[in-house]
């Protein structure tokens, strides 16, 4: 008489709802995930998370030679190099985001297609690499303010420079996340996503103030949560104008694109072992 083995099948719950819960459930696995990305972006560097320092503040180098001292676009006041970097912060954790997002269950398909695991674990936790190279910037940023002799509202500062952090990685998880699924089928969003980056930093008030966009085209820029997030923080921190229904909107548009991207995510979660 054969005899017959048993085989056990690792597959997700039934329903493609999200379920914080079962995130909870994985949580060490998500630590693993965040902890081997920190490790492997600063391996066999030179200088370590000295690049998350590096790149903002050469950018702002090159942006206050050209669009200050040639072009001459005005900075609330404040020293431009001040001005610059503040927004390329916050810039910089999108794009690093954005990169590291879409591109995790692509980096991760060994692990993917051999057991199962929450597959919103890769792109969260790869958000958080992000968010340290973030607050390694920010000790820039407190040296750029003593530098130049600048004294920012500490109170509302600190409250916006939150609050920024917290629309900016919103807005990153919820982009991100969507094209991180969009990935698995269509590998174009590798090639074509530092072209959109590109296009975006320009199309947001990071190295200029938001003013410069003429008043009735304005509210239509706040569709980009990048100008609510980096609005928001220079209004608190340096007395800019602060458009409430504009930031308002960026806040919106960010929690619904997350919404959509888990829902989306989800949707194609099923497949992603036999495709990626």
């Amino acid at each position: 008489m054969r005899s017959t083995s048993e085989v056990t099948y690792i597959s997700p719950a039934a329903g493609s709802k999200f379920s914080f819960s079962e995130l909870w459930l994985y949580r060490e696995l998500f630590y693993f995930f965040a902890w081997r990305d920190i490790k492997v972006r600063y391996k066999q560097t030179a200088i370590g998370a000295g690049w998350a320092i590096l790149q903002p503040l050469i950018a702002t180098i090159i942006f206050s030679i050209i669009f200050n001292r040639i072009v001459g676009i005005e900075s609330h006041g404040v020293p431009y190099p001040v001005f610059a970097f503040v927004g390329l912060m916050y810039w910089f954790l999108f794009s690093s985001g954005m990169n590291s997002i879409s591109n995790s269950l692509i980096s991760n398909q060994g692990v993917i297609t051999k057991i199962y695991f929450p597959r919103l674990i890769p792109p969260f936790s790869a958000a958080f690499v992000a968010v340290i190279d973030f607050f390694f910037s920010g000790v820039v940023f407190i040296g750029l303010l003593a530098f130049f002799k600048v004294v920012p509202n500490l109170v509302l500062g600190s409250v916006a420079a939150l609050g920024a952090l917290l629309l900016m990685v919103t807005f990153t998880l919820g982009l991100g996340t969507f094209l991180a699924a969009v990935n698995v089928k269509y590998r174009d969003v590798k090639a074509a996503l530092p072209f959109l980056i590109q296009i975006m930093m320009y199309a947001s008030p990071i190295i200029y103030p938001i003013e410069l966009i003429p008043e009735q085209y304005r509210l239509w820029a706040y569709l980009n949560p990048a100008a609510g997030a980096v609005s928001m923080v220079r209004a608190g921190l340096f007395g800019a104008e602060f458009d409430f229904w504009g930031i308002l909107l960026s806040i919106v548009v960010s929690i619904a694109l997350l919404v959509f991207a888990v829902w989306y995510f989800k949707r194609s979660e099923k497949g992603m072992a036999d495709i990626i």
